[in-house]
């Protein structure tokens, strides 16, 4: 290589070191001048939080409660999850009130066994989707579809489905981060205060004919519940029996008077269907 060329490439070269060390150096002071600072209650908020991301305070993440919670933009008691939120309160230097604890109860109690089938589905092991085919297989339009979509997006292992193909809650484990609600296409699953034990386990809207030509054990609209409870805690709309939580004492009696055995509640009952 003559050696004109060669200078020519070292001058290149050193013209591109110059300016790459001129370019990093301006980063440098721009990225100082210019950094938005983080305020350190994010990472303690974060820190506190449970770290499932499990998107059930309506925000994407910890990460993302813990900014809103700093921003004021969610309060101090916003993760379902945690069942403490002193210590998020103690960061935030306010005062934390006590939240009542909510789990999923699904409110549906026919199964394969109870409520029959308009036809086999041979779809994708999906709940909206089995919804979307002709509006699922099950012959009760309101009643839960079976195929576990709920169970699916549980990130506490808090539901499991049982052998009559429904969903069942372990309570325990459950901690109201509300995802299997949203699952759910059929909206059959709530958010019930957990010392609330009776919960109507229907939610077909039908008159009660047609109630019993698709299922065993729906609510009919009988009313036998109103009538029988002493806090009248149980009103029916829409054809549909539903509990007051906040009048609902556990008394469990509309549980003995149901005839449908619609009802449940934390006391063992003798459960007769058919």
């Amino acid at each position: 290589m003559e050696a004109g060329s060669m200078s020519i490439i070292l001058h290149g070269v050193a013209v591109l070191l110059v300016l790459g060390a001129a370019f990093g150096l301006g980063l440098a002071i721009a990225s100082r001048k210019l950094a938005v600072e983080s305020d350190p209650r994010i990472d303690e908020i974060e820190a506190l939080l449970p770290g499932a991301n499990c998107g059930g305070c309506g925000y994407p993440g910890c990460r993302g409660m813990a900014e809103a919670i700093v921003a004021g933009a969610a309060p101090v008691t916003g993760c379902p999850v945690l069942k403490d939120h002193s210590p998020i309160a103690a960061v935030m230097g306010v005062e934390s009130t006590a939240t009542e604890r909510l789990i999923a109860r699904v409110r549906c109690g026919g199964g394969r066994k109870e409520a029959p089938q308009r036809f086999i589905y041979f779809g994708v092991e999906d709940c909206a989707a089995a919804q979307s085919l002709g509006g699922g297989a099950k012959a009760c339009t309101y009643g839960c579809l079976g195929l576990g979509s709920c169970v699916k997006v549980c990130p506490f292992g808090a539901m499991k489905m049982s052998d009559n193909a429904l969903p069942v809650v372990d309570e325990e484990k459950c901690t109201g981060c509300g995802l299997c609600v949203k699952a759910c296409p059929r909206q059959i699953i709530t958010l019930w205060p957990y010392d609330k034990k009776v919960t109507v386990l229907c939610m077909n809207k039908d008159k009660g004919a047609e109630v019993r030509a698709v299922c065993k054990v729906g609510c009919i609209a009988c009313r036998l519940c109103t009538k029988n409870c002493p806090t009248g805690a149980i009103p029916v709309e829409d054809n549909l029996a539903r509990i007051t939580p906040e009048l609902c004492t556990n008394c469990e009696i509309c549980v003995e008077k149901c005839p449908m055995k619609t009802i449940k509640g934390a006391k063992k009952q003798e459960r007769a269907v058919g």
